[in-house]
């Protein structure tokens, strides 16, 4: 299990600048080391100023280096009896062998699922979630684009974002999306999800999109991608690259950031959203049975 330094460090990573990154790098992969020393032997085994060290520090809310280094040696401190504890280092690029058993498939999947999740809160932005939360909250339309694999987070968001009551659109037809997006003015959004940021049919229509003058929001896994060319907001997952299960893995990060959207959303104006996820399941519960008619109920 994960100490709560660590879960500190991943969930403003996010936010930091790049010195500050490698300064936080080095102590996610310290952990033991970095609690015996002192800042300025630190900030030189990561190969970063002493100030950095402390601007990072104070970014991911600790009061000092003192407050740091007391907490990390206390939680080194508490450890689960038992003496090491395994190595949980995920499988990035899981590959299925012929040789692989099958009784180890649920377990290795797991593994490569839990370590792409945490890759991508890593990358994640704080700053970047309240930007797309309230970008898509003032919008007059939101569009969505997304084929393949993506089209399924595509129809997720679309989903979510109706019973928030919030006006927007997803047409699985490229022409439609072509079109939706060259009517697009400033006053709307354009969301864009593409795994690899190279599927063309989403990368032309983004760039339509952004011509028309709406925000863009992009969701890929890569920095680099040819995609954020075209993202005023952008936000990336992982940065690993899988061999096989691609489907698998960029599913399931996707939609975890949907629903980061979906409850921030909500959060951001509590009381307004739940009274229109009330009127959505009043409209849900008449297209369903009556309880009474239900396999198994008692007349």
């Amino acid at each position: 299990m994960k100490n709560g330094i660590e879960r500190q460090i991943k969930a403003g990573y996010g936010d930091l600048r790049r010195s500050e990154k490698k300064a936080a790098d080095y102590i996610l992969e310290h952990m033991e080391q970095a609690a015996e020393m002192s800042i300025d032997r630190l900030a030189k085994e990561a190969q970063v100023s002493q100030p950095t060290v402390l601007r990072m520090l104070h970014a991911l809310g600790f009061a000092g280096y003192k407050d740091f280094r007391y907490r990390l040696v206390s939680e080194l401190a508490v450890k689960e009896p038992g003496g090491e504890q395994p190595s949980a280092e995920p499988m990035y690029g899981y590959t299925l062998g012929r040789e692989d058993a099958l009784e180890d498939i649920p377990s290795r999947m797991l593994s490569t699922a839990t370590g792409m999740l945490e890759e991508t809160m890593k990358n994640f932005s704080v700053k970047t979630y309240k930007r797309v939360v309230e970008a898509l909250k003032s919008a007059r339309m939101i569009d969505i684009y997304g084929v393949e694999n993506s089209a399924v987070t595509a129809q997720d968001l679309l989903a979510k974002l109706l019973y928030l009551g919030l006006p927007c659109r997803y047409f699985e037809d490229y022409y439609y999306q072509r079109i939706s997006a060259g009517t697009l003015t400033d006053q709307d959004v354009a969301v864009g999800i593409s795994y690899s940021g190279a599927s063309k049919d989403t990368v032309d229509v983004m760039r339509t999109a952004k011509k028309s003058g709406a925000t863009t929001i992009v969701i890929t896994n890569f920095q680099e991608s040819l995609i954020n060319k075209y993202a005023d907001i952008l936000i990336c997952t992982s940065q690993e690259q899988f061999i096989y299960g691609n489907a698998i893995f960029s599913r399931m990060t996707q939609l975890m950031i949907v629903d980061m959207i979906y409850m921030g959303i909500i959060a951001s104006d509590y009381d307004h959203y739940i009274s229109q996820l009330d009127k959505g399941e009043k409209v849900v519960r008449e297209k369903a049975y009556p309880e009474k008619d239900l396999p198994g109920s008692h007349r």
